[in-house]
């Protein structure tokens, strides 16, 4: 990660705590002021004896976080049309600084631990958006934007700015005007301070085909990006680029997440950069417009005993492990996307059927995991539960056939029933792809006398494994996993895609097939297709022979051995019988 720093000195560069300087709440909590000489202001160093005493400093990610709305870290929600004290109060006794800084970040990282970083998510946050308890807004909707694709190429420019810092005082703290919301205990914390800025996102994506080297298209996307702060020194004349520049930027898409207003999202690099130029005069000609960026919390407990508490704080290895988990379901995601856009997958109905199975159950499960996260995470902070709950989560998920390693191995097998049947495709590359209604059609063509179809005969077929994530949806394992039970293993079955010798009589087709294809191409009453029809038993693939319409043969040999029985396909194979017996013609008459 590149980050650019530009800072303006002229407002004070600090971060002012509330959290102290009266004699009512310094029997609660001890103060230390320390010196900080770089900038030459105090900061307050807190020691606090429990969770409940903690101030906590969080990212507003898009929220209306202002002072003195009441917040619920138990569930990391806001509490909005609740207040301790009157308008007039707030209004009157509102400290507010100037605090300008600007800052310019890039990154070619997609996950989640990297959007947290840029955007300053604790660990305690990133779990709350993991199991969906924060709805996000504005440039923080960065957060929720995940490549789609394995093939997708990213990189990120975030660029942030500061302008105010507005805090409570004393006088707000030491005189509550409703204390009874103490008594509803829907809260924990109450904003005493807020960041105000704004910040955008740009993510720049290009997409690679399978032939292309990622590493070299990643390369290229990444110095294009990072040329922006060279291309905007122009000024307000046109952009200039080189030729190869402006052929590079054809092939970049743009997705604009800010906290400013435009009146068009970029979604070219073009655009991209027009958007940058303007950048840092939109918040310094509107600054009414700066939204929250930090918040400072204050416990609730400290002002009332009443009131309710933090209990505890999940552990950062316990997060961490938690955000691994999703990772890598989003990991499988993005595979599962790629094999739903293969053609072989939109023309082979059997394939297309096991595979929206997966994504089917694959779905509900990530769906039913975030909601256990939900109910887990709140309970755990509020001390309903312990953390062993999470980790029992955690322990159900890896035992569960939708563990991380049993997915992909599903998946390693359908891209390798895809690989072989692309593979044909690519041999025969001058040989349409029919599926059943294709296959219907041209054998009722009255043009057509004679239809030979290089037929895939095993695509239809019971995966134990996705039946195994059915029965596994049906039964609540979140609340009691049955130990005893043996859940079944992907490498338990055997495909017949890995089948050595299905896969040898496939080639020998494939071979026949080419050859005899190539020899009667310019038959105009014959066709050759490639299609799939379910038969057990010739496994792999066999040669379907069609006279008017009528399947003759499931099992035709296109080689000089064949027997023909009509004198009709003496006259459509001739010329390949002629030109392959080794006696050439007296051979094959």
């Amino acid at each position: 990660m590149l980050s650019v720093n530009h800072f303006d000195d002229s407002g004070p560069d600090r971060n002012i705590n509330l959290y102290s300087s009266t004699k009512k709440l310094s029997k609660i909590f001890t103060v230390e002021y320390l010196s900080n000489i770089q900038h030459q202001t105090n900061f307050i160093s807190v020691r606090v004896k429990d969770m409940a005493s903690k101030p906590i400093e969080l990212a507003a990610l898009g929220r209306p976080l202002f002072p003195a709305m009441l917040y619920d870290c138990r569930e990391d929600s806001f509490i909005p049309g609740v207040t301790l004290w009157d308008r007039k109060s707030l209004s009157e006794d509102l400290d507010t600084h100037p605090q300008l800084m600007t800052d310019l970040k890039f990154s070619t990282s997609d996950s989640l631990s990297s959007k947290s970083s840029l955007l300053n998510v604790s660990a305690s946050l990133k779990a709350s958006f993991l199991g969906g308890l924060v709805e996000v807004g504005g440039s923080a909707k960065y957060l929720c934007n995940t490549k789609s694709s394995n093939q997708q190429s990213r990189v990120t420019m975030h660029y942030s700015e500061t302008s105010r810092f507005d805090q409570l005082t004393m006088t707000q703290l030491g005189q509550i005007t409703y204390p009874q919301v103490f008594e509803q205990k829907t809260a924990t914390h109450v904003v005493t301070a807020v960041l105000y800025g704004a910040q955008a996102f740009m993510v720049f994506d290009r997409s690679s085909a399978e032939d292309e080297n990622k590493q070299d298209i990643e390369g290229e996307l990444n110095a294009m990006v990072k040329k922006f702060p060279q291309f905007s020194i122009e000024g307000e004349g046109a952009v200039k680029m080189t030729d190869e520049d402006n052929k590079k930027a054809e092939n970049i898409t743009c997705t604009f997440h800010g906290d400013v207003h435009l009146e068009q999202n970029p979604t070219t690099y073009m655009e991209a950069l027009e958007v940058y130029k303007k950048l840092p005069t939109l918040l310094k000609e509107n600054p009414e417009n700066a939204v929250p960026i930090k918040v400072w919390l204050y416990p609730l407990s400290l002002l009332d005993t009443k009131a309710a508490r933090l209990e505890r704080e999940i552990s950062t290895s316990l997060i961490a492990n938690t955000e691994d988990m999703m990772e890598e379901l989003r990991e499988v995601e993005m595979t599962c996307n790629d094999l739903s856009r293969r053609t072989e997958v939109n023309i082979f109905s059997d394939i297309k059927a096991r595979l929206h199975s997966f994504q089917d159950s694959f779905s509900i499960y990530t769906t039913v995991l975030q909601k256990e996260l939900a109910r887990v995470l709140p309970a755990i902070r509020g001390g309903g539960m312990e953390e062993q709950s999470l980790e029992d989560t955690l322990r159900i998920h890896s035992s569960s056939p939708f563990n991380a390693n049993l997915l992909n191995q599903w998946l390693d097998d359908a891209k390798s029933e895809l690989y072989l049947l692309n593979n044909h495709s690519k041999t025969l590359n001058e040989i349409n792809i029919e599926d059943s209604d294709g296959l219907n059609g041209i054998l009722l063509d009255p043009d057509i006398d004679v239809v030979l179809c290089l037929t895939f005969t095993s695509l239809k077929y019971k995966d134990p494994y996705l039946s195994t994530l059915t029965e596994f949806l049906k039964s609540d394992k979140f609340k009691e996993l049955d130990a005893n039970k043996t859940l079944l293993s992907v490498t338990s079955d055997r495909k017949w895609f890995k089948d050595p010798d299905v896969i040898a009589k496939m080639r020998e087709n494939l071979r026949l097939f080419k050859r005899f294809s190539e020899a009667n191409k310019n038959e105009k009453s014959i066709r050759f297709i490639i299609s799939a029809i379910s038969n057990p038993s010739i496994p792999g693939s066999s040669i379907y022979l069609y006279e008017n319409g009528k399947v003759t043969d499931t099992k035709f040999q296109c080689d000089y051995r064949t027997v023909l029985f009509t004198q009709q396909h003496i006259h459509y194979l001739n010329s390949f019988y002629i030109n392959n017996h080794p006696l050439g013609v007296f051979g094959a008459s």
